[in-house]
């Protein structure tokens, strides 16, 4: 087993989420300067919505992050590594999508959660798999 392969599978997970990360803040920031609010969502529905799917991404990514970076240290296969990262991305994509397009349930938010579950819960598995010798 190759460690960089490892490395390489996470660092490629992570530096796709980080890419997500910015592409929310920079929505964030538009909608701040379109309504002209510094702080807060000054009441802006579209404003909240954009903060909401930044912040929820905030809240789930970097915890994911940091069970791919272990996994990676850990010698897990980059074949582990690649699909619980694909899960991982392609959930905060659609959770994003659709918490900016509305604030009710959506099939994108309620598939891009599930996603992020089930990265979760893989993530959690593998690494007590390699905890446990």
């Amino acid at each position: 087993m190759d460690p960089a392969a490892s490395a390489n599978a996470a660092a490629l997970w992570a530096g796709l989420c980080l890419i997500l990360l910015l592409v929310l803040s920079v929505l964030v920031t538009r909608q701040r300067r379109k309504h002209h609010v510094e702080i807060g969502d000054g009441g802006v529905p579209a404003l909240n919505q954009a903060i909401r799917a930044f912040g929820n991404a905030t809240e789930y990514i970097p915890a994911a992050l940091a069970g791919l970076g272990l996994l990676a240290l850990v010698g897990a296969p980059p074949l582990l590594i690649h699909p619980i990262g694909v899960t991982l991305f392609a959930g905060r994509v659609l959770h994003a999508i659709g918490l900016s397009r509305s604030t009710g349930t959506s099939w994108p938010r309620v598939s891009g959660v599930l996603a992020t579950w089930i990265s979760y819960v893989a993530t959690a598995a593998a690494l007590l798999f390699y905890a446990i010798p």
